[in-house]
């Protein structure tokens, strides 16, 4: 085998992607690349699921607990990073696996980043005024109509991406959604994609219970040691929000549990709205190992 191939095992968060990575990795001898935006901030392994210690043991990982909070970090950086790191593990390896959840990251590498135009001041300032004034839940409304397709992938509570899309919008006259099929680019390896789907009671059934799990393994403690960088980007994301709105004592431990619970099942339904668009993928159940091993070593002989 000569062609260099980079294996992509994703799917929506709870569905089982963690275990069975670790399973392919151990039988094709090959690393793992982690594509979830969060993993790769240090502190964070309970709320974010990461690899444990163990777990990192067993197989070597890349892009796990790499980042302090504070540290800037986007698509376009993980792309880069991921695109030198494959040119040196290429050098001696056939095979790369790459697992995780976050769909811009995971298209930054395959597809590419976007050219967006530069935004000018006047339109950032505006749109900056009319968030203090009108609120988040205004832009959003504002987006839907501009841009319904954008509206239906973007996370909503994330105001800063909700913005820039309006930014482009007034730009442009385009809808961000639009500026973003841009040709694909090609890569000096060839892209095999596994996702892994669920019937959705049985994903949200694992949701629920992975959040108690997290409870009892000390998300609080862990939310905690984080509250004073509370405004930072990096956790700006579920699971760290509703357990800040609890200790602030703006909510009950208990509703801030379901909160979890509930943001993560809706995630979980953007992530799959998101991968759905993508005939590359090829879908198996979690269940289906001896399946997926087997779809790869044909695809590896071909």
């Amino acid at each position: 085998m000569s062609e260099k191939t980079l294996i992509i095992l994703l799917g929506p968060t709870g569905v089982g992607k963690t275990e069975l990575s670790l399973r392919i990795a151990e039988t094709f001898n090959c690393p793992i690349l982690s594509s979830d935006s969060r993993q790769l901030y240090k502190g964070l392994e309970i709320g974010t699921a990461a690899p444990t210690a163990e777990q990192l043991k067993r197989i070597k990982h890349y892009f796990v607990g790499i980042l302090e909070l504070g540290e800037y970090y986007s698509a376009a950086c993980y792309e880069e990073d991921t695109l030198k790191l494959l040119n040196r593990l290429f050098s001696n390896l056939d095979i790369v696996l790459m697992t995780g959840g976050s769909m811009m990251y995971i298209d930054a590498v395959c597809n590419g980043i976007d050219e967006f135009p530069t935004v000018s001041e006047e339109i950032r300032e505006l749109m900056a005024e009319r968030y203090k004034k009108e609120g988040l839940n205004a832009l959003c409304e504002e987006l839907k109509h501009l841009d319904p397709i954008y509206y239906e992938q973007v996370d909503l509570k994330n105001h800063k991406r909700v913005i820039h899309a309006l930014e482009i919008c007034h730009m442009t006259g385009k809808t961000y959604s639009e500026l973003r099929t841009h040709p694909q680019k090609q890569r000096p390896f060839r892209i095999l994609k596994i996702g892994l789907m669920r019937e959705r009671e049985v994903l949200y059934e694992r949701i629920n219970r992975r959040v108690d799990e997290m409870i009892m393994a000390g998300l609080e403690a862990e939310v905690r040691s984080v509250y004073p960088h509370r405004e930072l980007n990096s956790l700006n994301t579920v699971g760290y929000k509703e357990m800040f709105a609890y200790i602030s004592g703006e909510w009950t431990l208990e509703k801030a549990i379901e909160k979890i619970k509930r943001n993560t099942r809706v995630y979980s339904r953007k992530q799959m709205t998101w991968f759905k668009r993508d005939p590359q993928i090829t879908w198996f159940s979690p269940d289906q190992e001896n399946e997926i091993i087997n779809f790869i070593k044909d695809h590896l002989t071909e």
